[in-house]
């Protein structure tokens, strides 16, 4: 295959695939993952001071990607940029066996980590532990967790997990995993989604926030609309409608401005919701007797969130199409008004257009008579020259003789110019 023949982005598009790859782990092992969120344009800041670690520790920097994988000695750290967050996890091999004791952001310069860009959305410590034959009861769980509430279940390839999702006075939450001989990639697959998970539970619930703020901006929209439809039978008169018009477009305008703030944030919602239910699927999980799985806990708590944000996204596209539709009525209504003025005002200038017919007429009629009068006139005088020369003439018979035939001239006059008028009146232009 010749060079040019290739798309300009089949490598950047081939290599997508591979652009997050999973990290391998082996129990026991500490890891903490952070995800901040940090908007869509911060890729500079967030490769600057991913770029002042790798420095202080002796590392080269990247200066673009979305992934970077180095061991910095006292840990290792992967960093992901995704759409709109970044996330830093980081692994460590722990001192001791008891679970969470110590974590991996212990060794991590606390300097550093204060000015991670971004806002803290996810922070996560996971303890992975070597196969242990001893059956935990739940009970112990709970005292490692420090927590009452622990959901857990047994993976892909007899792994076992606890967790409680709950955020401990450090502000993380934490997951415990009992290895059971799994591949160091087996293991990483493992806890890279369990990670996602968490995030992307969290990057859902993002929706509703804006979900329950718009829920009464919607309603009051939705009242509104209510009693303009209501008095649609009441209207007396275009201005009324025109009233209602102009009502009708500030409820469309606001909400456009709902849509503006919530639609991208629904759309990411129904995104990431998605992304968690893959990732559960992937698990394949097995109940622990007494404990309830992550899939029955995501389904109770993160599904309803989900549809709230559904509910709502629904309920504004359904209130904006009535909006338009009442608007077309309203406007279909005033166009109706406004042709039946236009046939009123037309009917009224053909009867004018007929009196100025009439009207004209009128006046012709008289203009001939004037101008007969004149031309008979005119000749009278002509005859008394004639009668002058000594030429004999009756000249008041000559003149009675003449008011016919000088009346015809003019009334054949006047209407060929009439004719000549209204026949060149079309070509102007």
């Amino acid at each position: 295959m010749k060079e040019e023949q290739n798309h300009p982005s089949r490598e950047l598009l081939h290599g997508e695939v591979h652009a997050r790859p999973f990290v391998a782990m082996k129990a026991p092992e500490n890891v903490s993952h952070i995800a901040m969120l940090c908007g869509e344009n911060t890729a500079k800041e967030d490769l600057a001071h991913l770029a002042k670690l790798c420095e202080r520790f002796g590392l080269t920097a990247p200066d673009k990607g979305n992934y970077f994988y180095a061991d910095f000695g006292p840990f290792r750290l992967k960093w992901e940029r995704h759409t709109e967050f970044c996330t830093y996890t980081f692994h460590v091999e722990p001192p001791s066996e008891q679970p969470f004791e110590t974590t991996a952001i212990d060794r991590v310069p606390d300097n550093w980590l204060a000015k991670l860009p971004g806002e803290c959305l996810v922070a996560i410590h996971v303890t992975l532990q070597t196969t242990d034959t001893r059956e935990r009861a739940n009970r112990d769980i709970a005292k490692i967790l420090s927590s009452g509430e622990v959901i857990g279940s047994t993976m892909s390839g007899g792994a076992r997990v606890w967790t409680d999702f709950h955020l401990h006075g450090d502000g993380y939450s934490r997951i415990l995993v009992q290895d059971a001989n799994l591949s160091p990639f087996q293991l990483g697959r493992l806890v890279q989604r369990l990670l996602e998970i968490e995030t992307y539970r969290m990057m859902a619930l993002l929706g509703l926030l804006p979900a329950r703020e718009t829920a009464p901006e919607i309603s009051s929209v939705d009242h509104k609309l209510s009693k303009i439809i209501s008095s649609l039978s009441d209207i007396k008169g275009v201005e009324e409608e025109r009233q209602l018009l102009v009502k009708l477009t500030s409820l469309a305008g606001q909400m456009e401005q709902i849509s503006a703030r919530t639609d991208y944030r629904f759309s990411a919602t129904r995104a990431y919701y998605a992304l968690v239910l893959s990732r559960i699927q992937e698990l394949r999980e097995k109940r622990i007797e007494g404990l309830q799985t992550i899939s029955e806990f995501m389904e109770r708590r993160l599904t309803p969130a989900n549809e709230t944000c559904l509910s709502i996204a629904a309920r504004k596209a359904k209130l904006s199409r009535r909006i338009t539709r009442t608007s077309n009525l309203l406007r279909t209504g005033v166009d109706i008004s406004l042709e039946e003025q236009n046939h009123s005002l037309l009917m009224s200038m053909d009867r004018r257009a007929a009196l100025q017919l009439r009207l004209q007429q009128t006046v012709e009629g008289l203009s001939v008579a004037a101008i007969s009068y004149y031309l008979v006139s005119l000749v009278g005088y002509g005859l008394e020259a004639v009668h002058s020369l000594g030429v004999a003439v009756d000249i008041e018979i000559a003149k009675g003789a003449s008011i016919p035939f000088v009346i015809l001239f003019v009334w054949l006059g006047t209407r060929a110019v009439r004719k000549s008028l209204l026949k060149d009146k079309p070509n102007r232009k």
